[in-house]
């Protein structure tokens, strides 16, 4: 049967992932931090959809962790969400260097690494897809995390290009507000975003897949968020960045 790859499996979208291609048939490799999490999740996953579903304990920020999943990925797998991430409760300078670095050592080092790890298996079977979730803050000023989201997006354009092979796919995707858990793990207050901005994680994960499938390399789910970013070219980057500084980042 096909493998999916899904980090940050648990909860999420990563979670929305795992639900949507196990439905579909595929089989999973779960990745994510916590064990206990992780091995509830997969018997989930086995028991309501019938597939086989291996669950991989690694953390992203660490050398270790990053290497554990590369070694799985070079076995082969069909499908690579590279979906691992997280939000600061603070604006720079009030977040401490080491956890900025952490960010990007989840956001960027590990995409990268996993994405090298994936492709060749891919190339060589002539098929194969990566999604690499990023964000539509990754089109205005948002700290360090929509600056990670950036090189996401960008990276995934270039590693696109540089694919050349139709039937080998790579993709950014790049929700707006989702319900999740992201915001309340990082203590942020929005309950100021209004509901039509709110998007559904198993509509994101549906948008992404009908992305995927037609070759699109940066997905931005909703038309609430596409006629955002597409305002957003012809708004004075100064004057973007502050509104877009301030919205949903209020703490607790």
């Amino acid at each position: 049967m096909p493998t999916a790859l899904i980090t940050g499996a648990t909860a999420g979208i990563g979670a929305a992932f795992a639900r949507r291609l196990a439905k579909d048939g595929l089989d999973l490799v779960l990745v994510a931090r916590n064990a206990e999490n992780l091995a509830e999740t997969a018997d989930r996953l086995r028991g309501d959809y019938g597939v086989a579903v291996e669950a991989l304990q690694a953390d992203l920020a660490d050398d270790q962790g990053i290497s554990r999943v590369e070694d799985r990925l070079r076995q082969g797998v069909d499908l690579l969400v590279n979906n691992a991430g997280f939000g600061h409760q603070g604006t720079f300078l009030d977040v401490p260097v080491e956890e900025e670095l952490r960010m990007l050592k989840v956001h960027c080092e590990a995409v990268l690494r996993l994405t090298y790890a994936a492709l060749p298996g891919m190339r060589n079977r002539r098929k194969g897809g990566i999604v690499n979730v990023a964000s539509v803050a990754a089109f205005f000023s948002r700290g360090t995390y929509g600056a990670s989201k950036a090189w996401v997006v960008s990276f995934s354009q270039a590693v696109a290009q540089d694919v050349k092979d139709p039937n080998v796919k790579v993709m950014a995707l790049c929700p707006g507000f989702v319900h999740t858990e992201f915001h309340e793990r990082a203590k942020m207050d929005v309950s100021g975003i209004p509901e039509a901005l709110w998007l559904n994680a198993d509509d994101v994960v549906d948008a992404a897949l009908k992305d995927l499938k037609k070759g699109v390399q940066v997905s931005v789910p909703g038309p609430q968020y596409k006629a955002i970013v597409g305002l957003g070219k012809f708004v004075p980057r100064n004057l973007a960045g502050r509104l877009s500084s301030k919205t949903g980042r209020r703490y607790d």
